[in-house]
């Protein structure tokens, strides 16, 4: 059993009220950890302290290159610390901990990413039309941000917010998923131990409807970045307007995997079951809407439906387990919800559909992986983002016709095509209406690379340069070496 605390302008403290959560093992429910239960107060005290420490503190100040070199050093700590790190994640989550180890790894590049760009952009020197006269863009750091990460990667997100704020020199509320906190909070320790200012990071547990939305709302607080879902992002926007702050979002997708038939059928069979089962399809870029042109149609879901029957649930720690549960029973009600519905719409079931059997799995929250076939653009597990192990396969002709129906949803964050036509690989990279594109690939992310939405799924980039800028103001500081009288008025 874990008893935690938040982390509050240097102080580990308990909640105002002495409220306190439960976060269970979504494995067998077994409680894992006891955390302070966040309301509106305890977020008003973190931005307090946020504040303070961007305001009269030394981190906006510190040279850009010791910044980084405390995030390099953070970095470093999460390798050192990968298998804790990767045990309370997949406690937390409930997936293999084969999967969290790669995910600490992502994350430690990330900090390390980010502490080798922090003194690399400082701004640049523009050209002025004016004789005697210098100007210049600088960027310095937006200010106070709250950041909201969600359960299903709650460091990794985590990370994505962390790493470039603090290298901005901003100051920081962070606020992970109060069902997901245990990593983020055991990383707050570690960059305590390298000695962040007082203020600097504040990390608080707590639900979205009261803290997040002190974030949200606060006029104290210059940018709000949020990973989840649309509807909670569409309140986000509202209430961010109390004081205009600058919004970062990531709001999902329903994202197409598109394999034409002259694709590789072998690897593009094996990427087509990791972009949906990888954590149990509880992930934003999931490959959930699969597009099969019809000369293969056939024979790809036949072969699908194979593999799929001997997808091994289990625990995450049990080494021959490929698919955890999903995260809660909420959750679980969800997923087995929208099965029903793609029955009802006409959706042909060939598997799954159902929680599984298992007697060992009972106490879990656990859906078998399931595959629909005859699905119809307009269906709403098609369009709708499900967020379960759950593929959808739709029937195509030609290459205009995919790209016209993959564009087809208020989504645009990831799509992804197999071909081996080097012009088809040009024309439909181009015509996909999505931030990423992955072509003879699926699910790839590093740091280099923005990430980020078109359309509903969301605004701003997270990842590369990009991300970072996310986090700054631009100044435009206009200088005049030789200044002489104008005599225009009064002269």
């Amino acid at each position: 059993m874990i008893t935690g605390k938040m982390y509050i302008g240097g102080k580990w403290v308990d909640a105002v009220s002495g409220k306190s959560r439960e976060i269970i093992n979504p494995f067998d429910q077994s409680v894992i950890a006891v955390v302070p239960e966040a309301d509106r107060e305890d977020a008003a005290q973190a931005i307090a302290a946020a504040r303070r420490a961007f305001d009269k503190g030394p981190w906006p100040h510190t040279p850009a290159a010791r910044r980084g070199e405390m995030l390099y050093e953070l970095g470093q700590k999460i390798a050192e610390n990968r298998e804790e790190l990767a045990r309370l994640e997949s406690l937390d989550t409930g997936k293999t901990v084969e999967e969290s180890r790669w995910d600490m790894d992502g994350i430690a590049d990330i900090f390390k990413y980010y502490g080798g760009l922090a003194d690399k952009e400082g701004g640049e020197v523009i050209s002025s039309p004016f004789p005697d006269t210098r100007s210049m863009l600088v960027r310095e750091p937006v200010g106070v941000c709250g950041q909201i990460s969600p359960w299903n990667y709650p460091l990794l997100q985590a990370s994505w917010k962390m790493a470039p704020a603090l290298g901005a020199g901003c100051t920081i509320v962070m606020k992970p998923s109060e069902i997901t906190p245990l990593t983020t909070l055991k990383v707050t320790e570690l960059a305590e131990e390298i000695g962040f200012p007082e203020g600097v990071i504040n990390t608080i547990c707590g639900p979205g409807a009261s803290a997040g939305a002190e974030l949200a709302e606060s006029r104290d607080v210059d940018l709000i970045s949020f990973t989840g879902g649309i509807e909670t992002g569409k309140k986000i926007i509202q209430a961010a307007s109390t004081n205009v702050k600058k919004i970062a979002l990531e709001l999902g997708g329903k994202n197409p995997n598109i394999i034409f038939a002259d694709a590789d059928f072998d690897i593009a069979l094996d990427y087509a079951l990791n972009a949906v089962f990888f954590h149990a399809g509880q992930i934003c870029s999931a490959g959930a809407r699969l597009m099969v042109q019809e000369e293969i149609h056939d024979r790809f879901v036949e072969a699908l439906l194979d593999r799929m029957k001997k997808i091994r649930l289990g625990s995450g720690f049990d080494e021959k387990t490929q698919m955890g549960p999903l995260i809660s029973a909420e959750h679980l009600d969800k997923v087995e919800r929208y099965a029903a519905i793609a029955q009802e719409e006409g959706a042909r079931l060939l598997c799954g559909g159902k929680r599984p059997d298992d007697s060992e799995l009972q106490k879990g929250f656990f859906f078998l992986p399931t595959l629909f076939d005859q699905c119809e653009n307009g269906m709403r597990i098609v369009q709708e983002e499900v967020f379960g192990p759950i593929i959808s396969v739709e029937k195509f002709s030609t290459e205009a016709e995919v790209v016209e129906r993959a564009n087809g949803t208020i989504y645009g964050l990831s799509a992804g095509f197999w071909t081996r036509d080097p012009d088809r690989i040009e024309r439909v990279s181009r015509g996909l209406k999505f931030g990423t594109v992955w072509v003879n690939d699926f699910n790839v992310y590093f740091s280099q690379a923005p990430w980020g939405g078109y359309k509903q799924s969301g605004m701003g980039r997270e990842l590369g340069r990009v991300g970072f800028e996310e986090y700054t103001e631009i100044k435009h500081i206009y200088q005049n070496h030789n200044p002489r009288p104008i005599g225009w008025f009064g002269g």
